[in-house]
Order: structure tokens, then C-alpha cells, then sequence
């Protein structure tokens, strides 16, 4: 048998490229496959050939990494693009999306895009912000699609599986656009009314660019932490892991514990507050998820 990557899912058809032909597929499912789930986009999988263009998928490899919103897998990167105005710097689902990303050992790379619509007065706030990024270890990029400055992503995404996220509205199909211009992918103007993007992309697909595969995922505005517990939230914030074991109490939660080490950086400002702030409100929120799930579970006594 065969193996293949699985570039995108319609309509419960499998749309899959051979690792070594790169002859294109459609796949189908017969029965059940032995680890009983269903095939993702990037997934490896093994197939057999029915007739010309049309193959059975038998098994999927093992993945690395799963994500459940975009559903996709078995990536090495993901580009976070996140507008720098219209819509406006959101911190707090920046914050989100590296705090879930490191959980899921993804490297995160940090794009800053619509650098073209700040006014002078309002950078040297933002490079403040993306300097300090840079500073605590996410590589980072300020680009703008009108401009054509991509080039020098070319050698990121080679040979690499990677997903472009973020909030809609950023921009990530008119910066994929600028990779590829052959590609065309729909874009539309900013909702003005709502001020934020409307829906173009609609499904997740691989998109062979240069020598690898970008996932283009359809605009999302919100991420949860489900998954997470309270001590994996503060841990995968980076620069508060590193000070984890100088402060006072072991499993020190940085917030209410005396001679806190991240809440002393805070106060000098060597952690950036807006990052302290967003963490405080992850860990309020998933201890109001916890409580709204437990006071919701019904009890009933069983009689035999």
C-alpha cells in the first residue's frame, strides 16, 4: 500500500497527494480503521487503488500534534496573523493562541500584518509590543500583503507543514495570496458595522506553496481552554515558566502567593502587564468553565 497526505475534506471525500508521486486522490472510507477515527486534514495515511483517481484510505499514521479548532494535524508551525489595525491589536487571543500552541508543542511564529494603515504616532507603542515578544523567544514578523515583502518567508514554510491562524479579518488570505499569486483566494472588505472580518475561507486545506504546505483554516475569533488545567495555563506562559522556580511556594500560581517572582517582574516592568492581565482573566475563566460544568452534571440515584 501506499501513503499519502490528506490536503482537505469535502463532503466527506478525502482529497489526498502521494508522498512520493504527488499524483492527486479522492479517498473514501470502508468500515471502520483500526485506531476507530476519522482521517484530518495533514494527516499520513496508507491507501490502497481502486480505480483511476479514486482510493481506499486503510490506516493513519500516529500524529505528532492535533488540533481541534482549525482541525487540522501533524504540523510544524503555526503563523498567528494578527492585524496590527482594522481590527485593531487583539493581545489577549494573541496570548491564547501561543499559550495553546506551546501546549500542543507547535512552534508559534508571530506575524504582525497591515503595517500599511499605522500612522507614525501609533508605532513606537506596537514595536514596543513586538519587541517585547521578541525578547522573551517568538520569532516575529511585521509585514504588510500590499507591500509584497514575503520573500523572506520562503525559507520558513519550505519543506514544512504549517497553518496560518488568527482572528478574522487579518488578512491571512490576502497574505497567502502574496506567497502564491496564483492561488486567488477569495477576499472580501472589512465589515465595517461589525469590525471584524467576514467569513471567506470556508473549509481547511493544505496549499502547496513552494516546497511545503500552508493550511488555509477559515477566521476564528475564539479559543478555549477545555483541554487545560490551571497549572498548564501558567506553565506555557514562557517567561513566567522560567521564573516558576524562584518563587517562595513550589506550584506557585502567581497570584495571590507571597514573594511571587513573575508578579515582582511585573511590577518592573520586565513582563509586559498586558500579558500578566490576560493570564489572571485564562485562569478566572477556566475556574468559571470548571464550576458552570459541575454544576451542571445531573445526579440520579440508581436503583437495582
Amino acid at each position: 500500500m501506499a501513503k499519502a497526505r490528506v490536503l482537505s475534506i469535502i463532503s466527506g471525500r478525502y482529497f489526498l497527494i502521494d508522498i512520493k508521486t504527488n499524483q492527486e486522490y479522492i479517498g473514501s472510507i470502508r468500515g471502520k480503521l483500526k485506531q476507530n477515527i476519522l482521517p484530518k486534514v495533514g494527516d499520513l495515511v496508507t491507501y490502497s487503488l481502486i480505480q483511476d483517481d479514486n482510493v481506499v484510505i486503510e490506516d493513519i499514521e500516529k500524529r505528532k500534534n492535533d488540533l481541534i479548532r482549525p482541525s487540522i494535524c501533524n504540523i510544524d508551525q503555526a503563523f498567528i496573523i494578527f492585524s496590527v489595525k482594522e481590527p485593531a491589536l487583539n493581545l489577549n487571543l494573541l496570548d491564547k493562541f501561543l499559550v495553546n500552541l506551546e501546549y500542543n508543542n507547535i512552534k508559534p511564529l508571530i506575524v504582525f500584518n497591515k503595517w500599511d494603515l499605522v500612522e507614525e504616532k501609533e508605532k513606537p507603542s506596537l514595536i514596543k509590543i513586538i519587541d517585547y515578544y521578541k525578547e522573551i523567544g517568538y520569532q516575529c514578523y511585521i509585514t504588510s500583503a500590499k507591500d509584497n515583502i514575503l520573500d523572506y518567508l520562503d525559507e520558513e514554510i519550505n519543506e514544512k507543514i504549517s497553518v496560518f491562524t488568527g482572528q478574522s479579518g487579518v488578512g491571512k488570505s490576502s497574505l497567502l495570496n502574496v506567497l502564491d499569486p496564483t492561488l486567488f483566494l477569495e477576499t472580501k472588505e472589512i465589515s465595517t458595522s461589525l469590525g471584524r472580518g467576514k467569513h471567506t475561507t470556508r473549509v481547511v486545506r493544505l496549499i502547496k506553496i513552494k516546497n511545503g504546505y500552508i493550511a488555509d483554516t477559515p477566521g476564528f475569533g475564539t479559543i478555549d481552554f477545555k483541554e487545560m488545567d490551571e497549572v498548564s495555563i501558567a506553565d506555557n506562559f514562557i517567561e513566567f515558566f522560567k521564573l516558576k522556580n524562584k518563587c517562595k511556594y513550589d506550584g506557585c500560581m502567581h497570584l495571590n502567593e507571597p514573594n511571587c517572582k513573575v508578579k515582582e517582574a511585573v511590577e518592573k516592568g520586565i513582563i509586559l502587564k498586558s500579558r500578566y492581565d490576560n493570564y489572571v482573566n485564562f485562569i478566572t475563566d477556566l475556574r468559571k468553565e470548571k464550576k458552570n460544568d459541575y454544576s451542571s452534571l445531573n445526579f440520579k440515584s440508581k436503583r437495582r
